[in-house]
């Protein structure tokens, strides 16, 4: 007999974590809505074909397979066997698990594309699986909830984005943030103002990491990644934007023989001026011209939200694609989206304590069963509550009450309300709240309006 086990990587959720997950659920999706998306949900898995070369060599490593349906192997020879895992995976696997929501949603953009009002505006709450190594905030197995917006170039999605970030987050008791914010467009400006046109995705994973192992560290990479002293000399600026007080200016300054690089600096001020635009008062947004996710699709505005104070890394990720749906015959649908990571999202409000108490609270008044009487009235009783709005269950055995209570207390039902043969009769009866340990008589009316 083999003993249980969960896959690395995964994660069970009780009752009580569900609960939490769905107070985060409830409020992202309600956001999505009041800021115009709708809602989409595609496959748990896609043909490999739309999968395969959309996330750069890593990702595609890091893609889960899932074998052909009966005999895989059948028709492969020796040699077959021999010619590698790339070769061979293509071979015996057509299908694997979604690795993000963006790519499954070009795919039906592309699909749909005759149908769909464009702009077209789409949310998606699902899960995606990823072949990485597991460990704290990183599971292989994790809920994103993507917001995105395709079939326009305008920069209000890109300032409504900061926005809508700002309108999730402090509902869930997430105040200390910051949403970092640089454009593709500068990167590229800066890989050719030093010289090293066609590095600018080995100078990007090296900048991206000067807020975790410092400037030295960085130019020690970077001259074994290939980029001679001169380029690197030429980095200096970048080094001292954090610290200037308007770091627009000075990349204009730095830049100002790079055509795209000074397009990339002009559409993030005009972010910035629709932000402050549309009302946003003290925005937690930052300009960061190390931010470097996503550069094999990412074109124009690049986002990541960390929390602050916590170990966790960024919570949310996004930012603008100008040829995602390239990729599959129709070129030029420029769109740009915002990923939450739920789980993340969950990691730190556990760590921060920022979940509401009722959080955990499903059924909110349980109907006692002492005696086939009581049992039979409770069963006119729970339809009136239930239709009420009130989450309402009767304990289902003729047990000792003892019991009954501690059902109710270990499933954190605040409120019993007690039926026997004088209630019955008497028509009032015996509201007992759990947390107080106070009881009251009371006519069914009178339950209702005290348990709304």
């Amino acid at each position: 007999m083999s003993k249980p086990s969960l896959a690395r990587g995964t994660r069970d959720f009780g009752p009580e974590q569900m609960a939490k997950r769905n107070f985060i659920f409830d409020i992202i999706r309600k956001s999505f809505q009041r800021y115009g998306f709708q809602p989409l949900e595609t496959p748990a898995f896609e043909n490999l074909s739309v999968l395969m070369g959309k996330y750069g060599e890593e990702g595609d490593q890091l893609l889960f397979k899932i074998l052909n349906s009966g005999d895989f192997a059948g028709k492969l020879t020796g040699a077959d066997w021999q010619e590698g895992s790339k070769r061979l995976t293509s071979r015996i696997s057509e299908k694997g698990l979604r690795y993000d929501l963006t790519v499954p949603f070009a795919r039906y953009v592309v699909m749909n594309r005759g149908t769909l009002v464009m702009p077209f505006k789409r949310y998606q709450i699902q899960p995606v699986w990823r072949a990485d190594r597991p460990q704290r905030g990183r599971y292989r197995e994790f809920y994103q909830c993507d917001a995105d917006v395709v079939g326009t170039e305008s920069l209000l999605c890109e300032a409504e984005i900061v926005l809508l970030l700002h309108d999730i987050l402090p509902q869930l008791g997430i105040h200390d943030f910051t949403v970092k914010v640089n454009n593709r467009k500068i990167l590229t400006g800066i890989s050719n103002r030093i010289g090293a046109e066609g590095m600018e995705g080995p100078l990007c994973v090296a900048i991206d990491k000067l807020d975790k192992i410092g400037k030295e560290k960085v130019i020690e990479e970077l001259l074994e990644r290939g980029f001679s002293s001169d380029s690197v000399n030429l980095l200096e600026p970048l080094f001292t934007l954090s610290s200037e007080p308007n770091p627009f200016e000075k990349l204009k300054n730095w830049l100002a023989g790079s055509e795209i690089a000074l397009k990339g600096i002009s559409e993030l001020e005009q972010v910035w001026q629709m932000v402050y635009g549309l009302g946003l008062e003290s925005p937690k947004i930052e300009f960061d011209v190390t931010l470097a996710r996503g550069l094999s699709y990412y074109t124009g505005a690049i986002f990541e939200v960390k929390a602050n104070n916590v170990q966790i890394g960024s919570i949310s990720g996004g930012g603008r694609y100008d040829n995602l749906t390239g990729t599959f015959g129709v070129p030029g649908l420029s769109g740009v989206g915002i990923s939450l990571g739920v789980d993340r999202i969950y990691d730190v409000m556990e760590e921060l304590n920022l979940f509401p108490e009722n959080q955990s609270t499903s059924t909110k008044v349980m109907l006692s069963n002492f005696d086939e009487e009581g049992f039979n009235f409770g069963l006119s009783v729970l339809p009136k509550l239930r239709g009420a709005g009130i989450n309402a269950e009767m304990y289902p055995d003729p047990v000792k009450l003892k019991k009954q209570m501690d059902y109710a207390d270990r499933k954190n039902i605040p409120f019993v309300i007690l039926i026997g043969s004088e209630e019955i009769q008497s028509g009032r009866f015996s509201l007992k709240n759990m947390k107080t340990g106070e009881q009251h008589k009371v006519s069914i009316e009178e339950i209702l309006e005290i348990l709304k």
